[in-house]
């Protein structure tokens, strides 16, 4: 019985009004510049970008026609992408890459040849960046995303040219392109599986943290995310590889990394590790004694089965961004431009640097925009005697400058940019030795107008879409959870089905995870229902947990039943 006062029943209570919009987070400043650890494979596109740009720069040089440098440079800088992909994606990506860079330049040439008006070059080089931005996005191309290739198309804008010249310039980027492409997949012949067993590593040292936070009884909801995040991309990588042996191996170990992520009570993280360990290398891919059979990976050929989301509904969610970095470069290039400086596409491409998944980061990679860059003009003055000695020196010191910037970036932007800025400048005197002072000022000046101006249209161009975003990603999840659930209490999935719904939730919690931190750094928007992303990301780990013993029972009673058979 309830100690409760009844209550008359009166009148209906109108609903509450909707939550003012707010900003979501304070502008970070401390941390901003901090150093992280350095990439895991930083030294791979480092080398790869000096291997694909010294040889034609090289050539280039002794036949005196370094002024068509930037043109082979289109196509060698495209052996910076996909670095952290199977052999077999690998080839089609790099290729999409080479095509998208020529593409660009294509559209750059054809504009520059067709007018000289710098406020319509300026239009053409945002409309670009814009596309390059969603399309990168949406494909998650991944490092260094967009900004080379809008760095390459806005710089082309301004290059004084004709139409008799744009196949022959668009024939050198291709014929780079084309060793590129070959510089990223030879890595291959030696270790065919490389980017494959690095992933599953990863995952396996993630899942050993959250294992060992466990125990210590510490706060591990980030660890927890940051594991699910390296089992689910490990996933992906696997997905995207050739099958057989090998990758069937490692997808044996990437369910371990899974259960442990499930069940952190149950497993020995030091078998995790030394797993992760034996990964290194060409070695024999380990395989876990208490494995059964691949019963548990039927799950795997389902999702190959299945088709991927369409790109236009891909794109969609990126209208606001797209928006932001349309109307940002194109502010920053018309600011340049009345301000009298000659290579407006420095303010376009340091507008179009800046645009990330919400307004907070946009924001950090602003500051560190500006820091590297100042710090980069310092480091072009040193440099700038040196670089004069002889056109063989300038091209030297360029490629020292690739691999520097390459070998640093993955610490932090900004110490990136300290190579990335030198570069920049040294470049525009492959056709002619320019006034260092005059560089120096123009990159100066260029920066802070690009990232005030490209930073403040980031706030003028709200992202109403980020809630709804949420709103559907905690849709899937629950979405996803009570499917794995209700199979959980089956007494008998369908075979592989159980393993397909447990990768699917775990899906979900990932795209959760990550729309809600993107959702959170967002200015100007309805207040996100935070009890209910916990409570759904709880939840959806307790059903992947009882997923994992589900699963487990059932391989066990298969063993026995299999068992019993032999002795009959």
């Amino acid at each position: 019985m309830s100690s409760a006062t009844p209550q008359r029943p009166g009148p209906p209570r109108r609903p509450l009004p909707e939550p003012r919009k707010r900003p979501g987070r304070r502008l970070p400043v401390a941390g901003v510049l901090r150093l992280g650890r350095p990439s895991d494979i930083w030294f791979k596109p480092a080398l790869s970008v000096i291997a694909a740009v010294a040889p034609p720069n090289l050539i280039l040089l002794a036949l005196g026609r370094l002024d068509l440098a930037m043109y082979t440079m289109a196509g060698s800088l495209c052996a910076l992408y996909a670095h952290n992909r199977p052999y077999a994606a690998r080839a089609r990506v790099l290729a999409w890459v080479v095509l998208g860079m020529t593409g660009g330049l294509a559209v750059a040439l054809l504009a520059a040849s067709l007018t000289a008006s710098p406020v319509a070059l300026v239009t053409v080089g945002a409309l670009l960046a814009a596309a390059q931005k969603a399309l990168c996005d949406a494909t998650r191309l991944g490092p260094p995303g967009n900004v080379v290739l809008t760095f390459i198309s806005s710089a082309s804008l301004f290059v004084p040219q004709t139409l008799g010249q744009v196949p022959a310039h668009l024939g050198l980027a291709l014929a780079a392109g084309g060793w590129a492409w070959l510089i990223g997949m030879a890595p291959g012949l030696a270790r065919p599986h490389g980017p494959e067993r690095r992933a599953t590593a990863h995952a396996l040292n993630a899942a050993a943290a959250r294992v060992d936070a466990h125990a210590a009884g510490e706060g591990d909801g980030r660890t927890r995310a940051a594991a699910a995040a390296a089992v689910h991309a490990a996933w992906q990588t696997l997905l995207s590889a050739r099958a057989g042996e090998a990758r069937r191996g490692l997808e044996r170990l990437v369910v371990r990394a899974e259960i442990a992520l499930a069940a952190p009570a149950d497993t020995d993280p030091a078998r995790l590790r030394d797993w992760a360990r034996d990964l290194r290398g060409t070695a024999p891919v380990p395989r876990p004694d208490d494995l059964v059979d691949d019963d548990e990976l039927l799950g795997v050929d389902a999702e190959l089965a299945a088709g991927r989301t369409p790109l236009s509904q891909r794109l969609g969610p990126l209208a606001p961004l797209a928006a932001r970095t349309a109307l940002g470069c194109a502010l920053a290039g018309y600011a340049s431009l009345a301000l009298g400086i000659g290579r407006p596409y420095w303010a376009l491409v340091t507008a179009a640097s800046l645009y990330q998944a919400n307004v907070t980061l946009t924001w950090s990679r602003a500051v560190q925009r500006v820091v590297g860059n100042i710090v980069g003009v310092l480091v072009f003055a040193a440099l700038v005697p040196l670089a004069h000695l002889a056109q063989a020196a300038l091209v030297l010191v360029c490629l020292a400058l690739n691999f520097g910037a390459e070998a640093l970036i993955s610490r932090n932007y900004w110490l990136g940019s300290v190579c990335v800025t030198p570069m920049a400048l040294l470049v525009t005197e492959f056709a002619q030795v320019q006034d260092p002072g005059r560089l120096m000022a123009e990159r100066l000046v260029d920066t802070l107008v690009g990232a005030v101006v490209g930073f403040a249209a980031a706030i003028a161009v709200t992202n109403r879409r980020a809630g709804d975003r949420l709103e559907g990603a905690l849709t899937a999840v629950e979405r996803t959870r009570e499917h794995a659930a209700r199979l959980a209490a089956e007494p008998r999935p369908a075979t592989g089905a159980l393993d397909a719904a447990r990768r699917a939730l775990a899906a979900a919690l990932v795209d959760l995870r990550a729309t809600a931190d993107a959702a959170a750094g967002e200015w100007w928007q309805r207040a996100l229902p935070q009890e209910r992303v916990v409570t759904a990301e709880q939840s959806g780990h307790r059903t992947l947990a009882a997923t994992v013993r589900r699963q487990g029972l059932l391989l066990d009673r298969d063993a026995s039943g299999r068992a019993e058979d032999v002795r009959r």
